[in-house]
């Protein structure tokens, strides 16, 4: 067994010099590693943790760019900034939402639905997306909030520019709207300015399309700030730079007059230049307003889009289809003179045609009398148009229907067209695989059947023969374009489709309530009535909004020397009486702009004041009926989404059409009874008034 040493003072000293010596050691490598890691980030990272100093003490913030303006042609604005005062929520920033809103509601004098379409938002919201409580608010009201900041966290009021639509509702289709950033714009550019309070961009029309352009480059401002954020100096303000600007074919005030005078139908307007295409006017009725859909779409407001049934969220000029009816006569006989049909050749109306084993009735049941080419444009007869079509054939007029620009898509910036369908045998063979029957020419002629057309097509079309020009409608002005080409069309087969067009308004035809009011300007035009459903639901007037036939009118002025080109269709109007009254005032403007405007003046009296003011009181209307009780309005993202899907291109008839479709009556025209002559017969010879031909 071994025997223990005896400890002596010797062992224990060395033991302890031992154990000092590692703790020392210890104490030397970690002061080392300490030492070294002081001196790496005292010079490494000097940089870093001084920005990061400098961080903490200095708030940077982005100043949203203002949006460049949409112009018309003269410059005018159609779309511009205005300086704004408004008042935004950070969601991640609040403490108590209800309390906040209650004092927000007291202070802004905030309504019911207001406050839940706040509450909606912020449900909806992420993180640091801001939230609109209000805006154009006046500086009492922004310097209330301002001064009570310290009791409400996460609120955040501001002075900045905000979007403004001086016209509403007129330039909505048009020039579109803009609105916050939704989480999926976000997600998709992971650019911090999209959630910076009070930046919005473009949701629908021009300002989406042209939103690189107009949104600019925004401004910074550096404060020093202390721990609780309280401002202590401004460190300075870099200037944001605005969007470039957008200048437009547009007339605004054309357009503005244009929207106002469709009154209380549904409808659209479209105005070209008959020497460059450029369009003066696209207006589609009833439209929201951008102003308030940029600042977020409320709950009453949305109630009312959605339950109108006039769909005040499609674009009737590029989405709206219809049968053109009676509009497409002055092509009609443009493909048969091309085809070499003599314009005298006659045919005589009795008010109906049979062809194999059934009868096609006219619109004037008495009938026209002998009929040639002139008097069926300018009565409208359809028996001359049946009987011509059938030895011409439907390929013919169906290429000139194209030609003429129908069933086209035209380079405009916007997200898709409808673009209809001009109907011909291999058409209907491709898409039913069924042969072409006779039916379907004599559909085809009078507009009905499988044709369909975009009011923006009829534009083109009546400006193409109007001037003889490969016209093609220009949105973005341009004043240093090349000269459209000619169509290549014979002068003395426009003269005469001139001619029979003056006689529609001016002398024998079926709209002398159309003729301007002013001394030696003459308008050419040409009535169409398209039918909504067969005659044995009613006579397409006197029955409910939905069954009643739609209006059309084209027309261009002057009769001479063509400068203006409009088309009007009017939907469930009950015929051409509808449109062309419209036609009438919308051309009067652009020669006569005060007599035009005392016209209207006087009809919006009985209409319950202007667009803005008919829209006023229908909200609060709605606003005293629901309240904050109006169902939820969808966010940002999901009102776009019904946006899109409202203008998405109507697709071509689905089933294959098989019955004639019976025309509806003119009702403007003279109506001659059993045994009276004809007017403009060779036993009732007819002069124009007013020197027409």
């Amino acid at each position: 067994m071994k025997q223990k040493l005896p400890l002596t003072s010797a062992i224990l000293t060395n033991r302890f010099e031992r154990r000092t010596f590692v703790l020392g050691m210890g104490q030397a490598t970690v002061g080392v590693l300490l030492a070294t890691r002081l001196a790496y980030l005292s010079i490494f990272e000097n940089q870093k943790y001084k920005a990061a100093s400098e961080s903490n003490r200095v708030n940077l913030s982005l100043i949203p760019p203002r949006r460049g303006w949409v112009l018309d042609r003269n410059g005018a604005a159609l779309a511009s900034n205005r300086a704004d005062f408004r008042v935004d929520v950070i969601p991640d920033r609040l403490v108590d939402a209800d309390d906040t809103l209650s004092k927000l509601s007291g202070l802004l004098g905030l309504t019911a639905d207001k406050i839940s379409d706040i509450k909606d938002k912020l449900d909806k919201a992420r993180g640091f997306q801001p939230v609109e409580v209000a805006a154009k608010l006046d500086w009492d009201k922004f310097a209330a909030v301002s001064v009570r900041l310290p009791e409400m966290p996460g609120v955040i009021p501001q002075r900045g520019y905000s979007r403004y639509y001086p016209t509403g509702p007129s330039v909505g289709h048009l020039v579109g709207y803009v609105g916050p950033a939704s989480a999926e714009d976000y997600e998709r550019e992971r650019n911090p300015l999209l959630i910076t309070p009070g930046f919005k961009i473009g949701k629908d029309g021009l300002e989406k399309h042209f939103e690189t352009r107009l949104r600019g480059v925004p401004g910074a401002r550096r404060v020093e700030a202390t721990a609780s954020g309280r401002v202590v100096r401004d460190l300075g303000t870099r200037e944001d730079v605005p969007g470039q600007p957008i200048q437009l074919t547009i007339l605004g005030g054309l357009q503005d007059y244009a929207a106002r005078r469709i009154g209380l139908e549904s409808g659209s307007v479209v105005v070209m230049d008959c020497a460059t295409g450029d369009v003066l006017a696209m207006v589609s009725m009833p439209c929201y307003d951008p102003n308030s859909f940029s600042d977020g779409i409320g709950r009453i407001e949305w109630k009312m889009l959605s339950e109108d049934d006039h769909v005040p969220l499609r674009n009737k000029v590029l989405r709206g289809l219809y049968p053109p009816g009676s509009t497409v006569k002055p092509l009609v006989a443009l493909s048969f003179l091309e085809a070499g049909l003599d314009p005298k050749a006659s045919v005589n109306c009795a008010g109906g045609l049979r062809v194999g084993n059934r009868v096609f009735h006219c619109w004037n049941h008495h009938g026209h009398g002998q009929t040639d080419m002139l008097k069926g444009i300018y009565q409208s007869c359809d028996v001359y148009f049946y009987h011509f079509a059938q030895q011409i054939g439907m390929d013919k007029i169906a290429a000139m229907a194209r030609r003429l620009g129908l069933g086209q898509e035209f380079p405009m910036p916007y997200p898709g067209q409808s673009y209809g369908t001009v109907p011909d045998p291999a058409w209907k063979l491709r898409k039913y695989h069924k042969e072409w029957a006779i039916y379907d020419t004599v559909n085809a002629t009078i507009g009905q059947g499988y044709m369909l057309v975009n009011p923006l097509q009829q534009a083109t079309m009546v400006s193409r023969i109007a001037s003889g020009l490969q016209l093609t409608p220009r949105l973005l002005l341009d004043r240093h374009a090349p000269q459209p080409a000619s169509m290549g069309f014979a002068q003395e087969h426009l003269d005469l489709i001139h001619a029979a067009m003056n006689e529609v308004v001016n002398g024998r035809g079926t709209a002398g309530k159309a003729r301007i009011p002013i001394d030696n300007v003459l308008m050419a035009g040409k009535t169409g009535t398209a039918q909504v459903v067969g005659l044995q639901h009613g006579n397409g007037k006197n029955v409910e909004w939905k069954r009643r036939d739609h209006g059309h009118f084209i027309c261009f002025a002057p009769f001479d020397k063509p400068r203006y080109a409009c088309a009007v269709a009017i939907e469930h109007g009950g015929g051409s009486p509808s449109a062309y009254p419209i036609a009438r005032d919308v051309m009067t403007y652009l020669f006569d702009p005060a007599k035009a405007m005392a016209a209207l003046e006087e009809l919006e009296k009985g209409w319950g004041g202007n667009v803005q003011q008919r829209m006023a009181a229908r909200y609060s209307t709605f606003a005293a009926q629901y309240g904050a009780s109006a169902p939820r309005a969808p966010d940002e993202a999901q009102a776009s989404k019904v946006v899109e899907d409202e203008n998405k291109p109507v697709a071509e008839p689905s089933t294959a059409q098989t019955d004639a479709a019976p025309p509806a009556p003119e009702p403007d025209a003279p109506q001659p009874q059993p045994g009276q002559a004809v007017p403009g017969s060779p036993a009732a010879p007819a002069v124009a008034p007013n020197g027409a031909q």
